[in-house]
């Protein structure tokens, strides 16, 4: 097995676990809290901090350090990288030292700011202030474990990293079972959960950068030409990061105007949409990045087009099944997973079938959000900020259009359809335009690949259309019912998929060249 399928599979099935185990604690919060007035306080103190990591940490930050520590290592001494480490580690710190004590200090407006109903409630908006202290403090942690998951993964140490988010899932979930009800307040227990999960996460990955030699020792020096060509190159990228978010912040604006339910419907075939994207969108970009910059840093452009295509055979022939098999089993994934027969139960048949066709307009995009997670890399690791985030404006502005034009007839569906439609756009303008560059040259026999892989997926899908018959069918069986017929078709796809691929042809080592 290659070693970049081979770092795909680590950090895919890392994120899988991780994702998994954020939907246990998502029962486990229900479960214990309830929905109330404490739980919202605390999902505002949570989001605050949270939206932060993915703009900045998860974001502008990797997309910026990455590229330049690759140059670093691969142009410069060890020396002048250790001092670039440990010069941008103190700056880093410092600086997000000072965006700590300003949020903490300013709490109570940025409640405010993120959620303006508090005003209201003075009990409530004081409690999500205190707890906002607590949590916000969370970005400086795993902004600086970040910083550490960047320099491991430019040496190939991509387990560490991505197995890193499962800690604090488990955190929370211990602090929600066993700290919760030794406090007066319970719910500040979370909060307290999601501090020392970032202090956990960050002192997790301490070790293996020891075992490398490359613990920073953080020194403040600002002129620090890396640190400044870091710095610079994260402006357009903050803002690329950002259009996601806006992104989801209108859907979400938009759908308060539909019918009640609409916020919810689309929020739980989202969540659905991210085990996929976190099991191969993320593992994608995670290691294409460092593998482009150090091919971009060595000046070898052959091996840099050769890992774009690498990606994208991984997007053609485990991406595209994928989002097939979630178009045509949404009904019955939701069915299994959320919907309960029991009198009074709070997600009933109608939410089913209205979650299921806002999943089913969410499955096409996986493709176009997966090849994003490719593609945008080609970008970002030749130190070229400005186009991708071009294309990310784009895009953005195409949602608005799509999502106004497709709301008032197809309601919440329509919004999932909108960002569908949008996400494919920016794949589509990120790929002509390494096209255009010469910057991505696709290796022969594409076009019997592409030919094999949909057709082998089209069939997949043909059987699963044909065989697994109406929701209503599905809703009016058991749970457990439902869970080992969903599982049975699952397997019964997957096989008649490998099955098909193997016949035409195509082999492991289709996934593993590059």
């Amino acid at each position: 097995m290659s070693s970049l399928a081979t770092s795909i599979a680590k950090v895919g099935s890392n994120t899988f676990v991780s994702r998994l185990l954020g939907f246990v604690r998502d029962l486990v919060i229900a479960r214990v809290f309830g929905a109330n007035a404490g739980t919202d306080a605390f999902f505002v103190a949570f989001k605050i901090p949270n939206l932060m990591r993915r703009l900045f940490a998860e974001g502008a930050f990797s997309m910026a350090f990455v590229p330049v520590l690759n140059s670093y290592r691969e142009q410069r001494s060890q020396a002048d990288l250790k001092r670039y480490l440990d010069d941008m580690a103190g700056v880093l710190a410092a600086a997000l030292l000072v965006v700590t004590l300003l949020g903490c200090l300013a709490a109570p407006l940025l409640v405010l700011l993120f959620a303006p109903g508090f005003s209201a409630e003075a009990g409530q908006r004081e409690l999500a202030a205190e707890l906002l202290r607590l949590t916000f403090p969370y970005i400086l942690f795993i902004s600086l474990t970040a910083f550490a998951g960047g320099i491991l993964n430019t040496y190939e140490r991509f387990g560490v990293p991505a197995f890193t988010p499962v800690l604090l899932n488990l955190i929370l979930i211990a602090c929600a079972l066993w700290l919760a009800p030794l406090m007066d307040r319970p719910i500040v227990a979370l909060a307290w959960g999601v501090l020392i999960g970032g202090v956990v996460q960050l002192a997790f990955q301490v070790p293996f950068l020891r075992q490398l030699g490359l613990l920073p020792r953080p020194r403040l020096r600002f002129q620090d030409p890396g640190v400044r060509r870091t710095f610079r190159l994260m402006g357009p990228a903050l803002f690329g990061a950002s259009v996601g978010q806006i992104n989801l912040l209108l859907n979400t604006i938009l759908a308060s105007f539909l019918v009640s339910g609409s916020i919810s419907w689309l929020y739980y075939s989202d969540r659905l949409m991210e085990f996929p994207m976190g099991v191969l969108g993320v593992a994608l970009g995670t290691v294409i990045l460092p593998k482009l910059s150090q091919r971009h840093a060595a000046e070898d452009p052959d091996a840099f087009s050769d890992t774009l295509d690498f990606g994208l055979r991984w997007l053609l022939l485990l991406g595209v099944p994928a989002a097939v098999g979630l178009l045509v089993l949404a009904g019955p994934i939701i069915a299994t997973l959320f919907f309960s027969s029991d009198p009074g139960a709070a997600f009933g048949a109608q939410d089913a079938r209205m979650t299921a066709l806002s999943l089913m307009a969410y499955a096409p995009g996986l493709v176009g959000f997966i090849a994003v997670k490719v593609l945008a890399p080609g970008y970002y690791a030749r130190l070229e900020m400005r186009t991708p985030v071009r294309i990310a404006v784009i895009a953005m502005a195409a949602n608005i259009v799509f999502s106004l034009a497709l709301m008032w007839p197809l309601g919440h569906t329509g919004l999932a359809l909108a960002t569908t439609l949008s996400g494919l756009v920016n794949a589509g303008l990120l790929l002509r335009g390494l096209r255009a560059e010469r910057v991505y040259r696709p290796l022969p026999g594409w076009p019997a690949l592409l030919a094999k892989g949909l057709g082998a997926s089209l069939l997949m899908g043909l059987l699963l259309a044909l065989g697994i018959g109406p929701i209503d069918d599905w809703l009016a069986q058991s749970g457990g019912e439902r869970a080992l017929r969903l599982g049975l078709w699952m397997l019964a796809a997957g096989g008649l998929y490998g099955a098909v691929l193997l016949a035409v042809g195509i082999r492991p080592r289709h996934l593993l060249r590059v």
